[in-house]
C-alpha cells in the first residue's frame, strides 16, 4: 500500500482522524458526490447512461482525484471529459461532503457516549420547548423530555436546572436519534439514592424494588444482607436529611415511604401498606392474593388518596390487594341499609310527634 503524503490528503487523513472518520469512506463519498454535481448539469451529455432497467450502459464515467494537488476529474471510458470550470464545482461540493460527514462522525460520537450512558441520571438544563416537550442541555448533546416522562403537575421554565434520568436513545420518523430524558421513571428514585447513600453505593444496602406515582408518591423497599445495619435509617439518614434530599430532587411534593424488605409475605405486606396499621391478612399465595382487614380510621391511609397508596403497596409486594374494613371495637354500628325487620313494619305502628 501506497502512503499519500500530499498536502490535500495529509489534510484529509488529520480531519479524518480528529473525527473518527475512515478516510477512504471520505473520498469515496467526495467522488460520489462530484458525479452527481457532473450529471445534474451534463447528463444530458451522455445519453448512453440513460438506459432500461436491465440494461447495461453504453459508457461509463468514473471521478479520479489527484493525489498531488487534490483536483478532481470526470473521465468517460478513460477520457477526461471535465468541462471548463468544473473544479470550483467539485471543490465546493467536496467541501460539503467533509462537513456532512465530519457532522455524522460527531452525531455517532455523541450517541455512542450516551448509549454507554443509558441509566443513569444527569443534571441538565432546559434550554427550549417543543410544544409539551421540553428540551435539556446535557452537556455534549440535547435530550428529549416526553410529555409521559414528566412527572405531573411539575412546571418547566427555561434555565431551570434538574436531575433527569436517561432513559434511551431511539431513532425519530427521520433517522435522528433522539435521546429520551425522564422525571417519572422509577429508576430515577434508584439513582437519587444511590447518589445520596452511601451504603447503597457500597453494595451494603440494596434496593429490593421502586414502585412510583411521580408527583404523589413513592414506595422503595431496601434490605441488607449485614447484621447490624438499619437499611431504612441509612436511607433517611441523620435527622431525615438524606430522603429529603431525594424528596427535594424530585420537586418536593413526592413523599417517600421507605419500607423494609422482608421475604415473609404476610409481614412485607404489612410494612408495604404503611403508614396503615393492619389488623390481620388472609394470604392466597397460589393466587397471589390478599385480604388485608383493617379499622374504620385505618382504611383511609391504608386505600390512599384516589387509592395511590393500596395500589403501589399492591405492585411493591406482587400481590393483589383487597382492603376489607372492620367496626372499630364498641363502637355503633352504622346502618347503612334497611333491614328485614324494618321494611316488614307496619305504617300504623310508627307514631309522629304532634305539631303545634
Amino acid at each position: 500500500m501506497t502512503v499519500v503524503k500530499s498536502e490535500f490528503f495529509l489534510a484529509l487523513n488529520q480531519v479524518a482522524t480528529e473525527r473518527g472518520i475512515s478516510p477512504q469512506d471520505v473520498v469515496d463519498s467526495i467522488k460520489a458526490a462530484v458525479m452527481a454535481a457532473y450529471l445534474k448539469d451534463y447528463g444530458k451529455n451522455h445519453p448512453g447512461l440513460d438506459v432500461a432497467e436491465g440494461e447495461e450502459p453504453t459508457t461509463s464515467l468514473e471521478v479520479k482525484i489527484n493525489q498531488d494537488s487534490g483536483e478532481m476529474h470526470i473521465f468517460e471510458d478513460d477520457k477526461d471529459i471535465t468541462p471548463p470550470g468544473f473544479g470550483r464545482i467539485a471543490a465546493q461540493t467536496a467541501r460539503q461532503v467533509i462537513l456532512q460527514q465530519i457532522r455524522e462522525a460527531e452525531k455517532r460520537h455523541i450517541v455512542q457516549h450516551y448509549t454507554g450512558q443509558v441509566g443513569t441520571i444527569i443534571r441538565g438544563r432546559v434550554i427550549r420547548f417543543e410544544g409539551r416537550f421540553v428540551s435539556f442541555d446535557i452537556g455534549k448533546a440535547e435530550g428529549i423530555l416526553p410529555v409521559e416522562e414528566q412527572i405531573r403537575n411539575e412546571q418547566y421554565r427555561l434555565n431551570d436546572t434538574l436531575t433527569v434520568y436517561i432513559k434511551e436513545i431511539k431513532e425519530d420518523h427521520f433517522g435522528n436519534s433522539r435521546i429520551i430524558l425522564s422525571r417519572a421513571h422509577p429508576n430515577l428514585v434508584n439513582e437519587l439514592f444511590a447518589k445520596e447513600v452511601p451504603e447503597i453505593a457500597s453494595g451494603t444496602v440494596k434496593i429490593y424494588r421502586v414502585v412510583r406515582e411521580p408527583g404523589d408518591r413513592t414506595k422503595i423497599a431496601v434490605h441488607s444482607d449485614q447484621q447490624g445495619v438499619d437499611p431504612v435509617g441509612a436511607c433517611v439518614g441523620q435527622k431525615g436529611i438524606r430522603v429529603k434530599s431525594v424528596t427535594d430532587e424530585l420537586g418536593g411534593n413526592e413523599k417517600i415511604d421507605i419500607i423494609q424488605y422482608n421475604e415473609d409475605d404476610e409481614t412485607f405486606i404489612r410494612e408495604a401498606l404503611s403508614p396503615a396499621t393492619v389488623e390481620t391478612i388472609k394470604l392466597d399465595k397460589k393466587n397471589k392474593r390478599a385480604e388485608v382487614i383493617v379499622t374504620e380510621e385505618q382504611a383511609p391511609l391504608a386505600i390512599g388518596k384516589n387509592g395511590v397508596n393500596v395500589n403501589l403497596a399492591s405492585k411493591l409486594v406482587d400481590y393483589e390487594l383487597d382492603i376489607v374494613q372492620i367496626q372499630t371495637e364498641g363502637k355503633e354500628p352504622e346502618v347503612t341499609q334497611e333491614t328485614p325487620e324494618e321494611a316488614e313494619q307496619p305504617e300504623s305502628e310508627q307514631t309522629e310527634e304532634p305539631t303545634a
